[in-house]
């Protein structure tokens, strides 16, 4: 942060000195948070995407399929087994297009629901588990022994001195494999 000093008054030899000075405070710690999160509404223009197309192609326009985005998940409702591939694969594509991480996408078991119908319930992954935070932490402390990391709620938050430390962090957390997708925030 930079601050400015305006100064008035008299030098040593009793001359009269006007001027301005800078300092420059340096912050003692830098930190990023670890978060697990998406774009809802780049999930809300997707959903839109696929429900376009399903409406346009000539094997899914006939098949009766609903897309419900709900808070926590979306439910495909469609025909058959097959036209519900084809439709998670638009939702595939649509999602990689629009920079959504596959990884917020949790496909459960098919239901069948009557009619030769067949439901299919895609939970939506938000925000970093309990468990998943501790591994993180852990990896991180064992690894990188000048920065601390604090779970936050759904969140990590990553400490250290120097600038490099922590890049070295999200590099290390980057190669991690986990079933949600990582972001880091609030880099200062």
């Amino acid at each position: 942060m930079d601050s400015f000093l305006f100064y008035a008054g008299r030098n040593q030899t009793g001359r009269r000195q006007v001027g301005l000075t800078a300092s420059i405070a340096m912050a003692d710690s830098f930190s990023f948070d670890c978060v697990s999160d998406f774009d809802r509404q780049e999930l809300v223009n997707t959903v839109d995407q696929v429900r376009r197309e399903v409406g346009q192609r000539y094997d899914l326009k006939d098949s009766g399929t609903t897309i419900d985005l709900e808070e926590a998940a979306l439910v495909i409702t469609t025909a058959s087994d097959m036209t519900l591939q084809a439709v998670e694969d638009v939702l595939r594509q649509k999602a990689t297009k629009r920079d959504l991480s596959l990884k917020i996408f949790d496909f459960q078991t098919l239901e069948p629901v009557g009619g030769n119908r067949v439901k299919q319930v895609v939970k939506l992954r938000k925000g970093l588990s309990q468990e998943l935070a501790k591994k993180l932490s852990k990896t991180v402390r064992d690894q990188l022994k000048k920065v601390t990391v604090a779970i936050q709620g759904e969140s990590l938050r990553v400490t250290g001195k120097s600038k490099d430390d922590l890049q070295a962090a999200i590099q290390l957390l980057k190669a991690q494999d986990v079933e949600v997708p990582l972001q880091f925030e609030n880099f200062r």
